[in-house]
């Protein structure tokens, strides 16, 4: 086994609106990880890379990882229960996704190359503290419905650190519509297309999900990361625009961004109770405090069809 890279970059937050809805359930808080807050830092149990980035999925891609030795090794790799999803167990355990760019890192993750039974596999390290996803991944849920061939609207895409790893877990016959407001990390979006064909990059408002209607089919599973006062309402919009009945949904609310006078919790009841409104049901909820401060995750499915 091989290991090249580390996690140093800086996360970014620069974000601009998302929407769908849908309708209430229960909800189990889940909280995990080890370190604190949205700034990254040395994880105390040295799992998730060496300096952290600020949290908020956000990292500019920089690159390849450092080099490393080439070699290969049976690693102790096994596949999570959500497939194409991965965790290895070195150095304590960690998040991976196999590399669909192989030898090409996106922020400057660690690539892990182990001898598979045709030839070297290549994975990447995911850090949960600059992706929301992989902190719900690493603090524990229920129900994860990005999988092999699944289409996702990504809203709040940023340059891509994220958007990278649903793109190994959706593979060649997958799609990521990833929308990002801001053009100056919309052009690294843009450049990190080139080399994963399953990403299509749009720099638009997604405020305004009319104006990319025709680039945008219905999706299998949205996503939105919009830091905006109003996102819950983005993300309602967007998902009656393009979310499939029975699809799922994961929106990440950020508390202090809608009101910082309130208690985070009284917040993200508020944005449960606009999704179920809407049609969403809200399945459960994940509380993501340990890597990014002042954030949860509300996840379920968009307009279920009814149970006897």
């Amino acid at each position: 086994m091989s290991e090249r890279g580390g996690f140093r970059g800086r996360g970014g937050n620069d974000r601009r609106g998302g929407g769908g809805d849908r309708r209430g359930g229960d909800f189990h808080d889940r909280r995990g990880g080890n370190d604190r807050g949205n700034r990254g830092g040395n994880d105390k149990g040295g799992r998730f890379g060496d300096k952290g980035g600020r949290g908020g999925g956000r990292g500019a891609p920089r690159g390849r990882g450092g080099m490393g030795g080439r070699g290969g090794g049976r690693a102790a790799i096994q596949p999570h229960k959500y497939p194409g999803v991965f965790i290895g167990h070195q150095r304590g355990d960690m998040l991976l996704t196999l590399n669909m760019v192989p030898g090409k890192s996106v922020y400057n993750e660690k690539l892990i190359t182990v001898d598979g039974p045709n030839g070297q596999i290549e994975y990447r390290e995911w850090n949960p503290y600059r992706s929301k996803i992989g902190s719900c991944l690493l603090v524990g849920i229920d129900k994860f419905g990005i999988k092999p061939g699944a289409s996702v609207l990504y809203l709040g895409a940023a340059s891509g650190t994220t958007v990278s790893h649903v793109s190994d877990i959706v593979g060649p016959t997958g799609r990521v519509y990833a929308v990002e407001f801001s053009h100056r990390v919309g052009r690294e979006l843009c450049n990190l297309a080139k080399s994963r064909p399953n990403i299509v990059p749009i720099i638009e408002d997604a405020r305004h999900p009319q104006k990319y209607r025709m680039l945008v089919p219905m999706v299998d599973y949205m996503f939105a990361d919009v830091a905006q006062p109003d996102q819950a309402r983005i993300f309602v919009l967007n998902g009656q625009f393009f979310l499939k009945n029975n699809g799922g949904y994961m929106l990440c609310v950020k508390a202090s961004c809608v009101d910082s006078t309130l208690d985070p919790h009284k917040v993200y009841a508020m944005a449960q109770q606009e999704l179920k409104d809407a049609g969403f049901q809200n399945e459960e909820m994940a509380d993501i405090e340990d890597h990014h401060r002042g954030h949860a995750c509300i996840i379920g499915t968009y307009r279920p069809t009814p149970t006897n």
